[in-house]
């Protein structure tokens, strides 16, 4: 059964986006360095492979989707559907890769994912929906991909919403320090 899984990028000091969001910046002022460490080998490149093999769908936030959609060019992983969380539905949306989006609301979103997901997980994207997730009950685990970076300010995840986790294996350091957690509940 899948699993809804939150695989973050941070900055040391706590930000997943950089300050000043913005079409033009869509990860703020800074906030690419959060993925630097993609692109390096041993510990990290295994880090993205082992994301690419897991992921079935994602669970997006409207404003990600909003300001990731140029850059994507579709969906993320192309071939990977999306489902956005939003109030303001509209049609399904086909990307220039390939890539489909379906708009719903949370709990919506996150049914159609998993049936879309198969065996594989549904990832999270945005900050603000990873905490209503959280607060719902409906995420699983967390990764964590810790850069050494330190932005000052930008986007706290999950929303400045709270909850209880309990590690899950050994952190593994690259360039990035890699973390996992399972989700045991919402505060």
């Amino acid at each position: 059964m899948s699993k809804v899984v939150l695989d973050v990028s941070m900055s040391l000091d706590g930000f997943t986006a950089g300050p000043n969001v913005r079409a033009d910046e869509p990860m703020g002022d800074g906030g690419e360095r959060l993925h630097e460490w993609m692109a390096g080998e041993g510990a990290d490149a295994r880090a993205v492979e082992e994301v690419n093999a897991i992921v079935g769908a994602t669970v997006i936030g409207r404003r990600t989707f909003d300001l990731g959609l140029r850059p994507w060019g579709g969906t993320p992983w192309p071939g990977v559907p999306g489902f956005v969380v939003t109030h303001r539905i509209r049609d399904d949306f086909r990307g220039d890769n390939g890539g489909t989006f379906a708009f719903d609301g949370l709990e919506a979103a996150v049914r159609r994912a998993k049936d879309a997901a198969g065996d594989k997980d549904v990832l999270v994207m945005g900050a603000d929906v990873a905490g209503q997730l959280l607060g719902a009950g409906l995420l699983d685990e967390v990764h964590l991909h810790i850069a050494p970076v330190l932005l000052g300010q930008g986007t706290g995840l999950f929303g400045g919403r709270g909850g209880e986790v309990v590690p899950e294996g050994e952190p593994v350091a690259g360039v990035a320090t890699h973390l996992r957690f399972r989700v045991t509940g919402a505060s």
